[in-house]
């Protein structure tokens, strides 16, 4: 599982992983997404 963690940093490090921090900090300022990524979550748990 470290490893995992590992790579997720690395990937966070490269010009590719910044763009995509910047587009989910977008996504997660939108009120209308943030409803639909809690729809979401809230399906996945209720599978559970």
């Amino acid at each position: 599982m470290s490893g995992l963690i590992t790579r997720i940093k690395q990937f966070t490090r490269t010009p590719q992983g910044q763009r995509a921090i910047a587009s989910a900090r977008r996504a997660a300022a939108d009120p209308r997404k943030r409803d639909q990524a809690r729809k979401l979550f809230g399906r996945l748990r209720g599978r559970q």
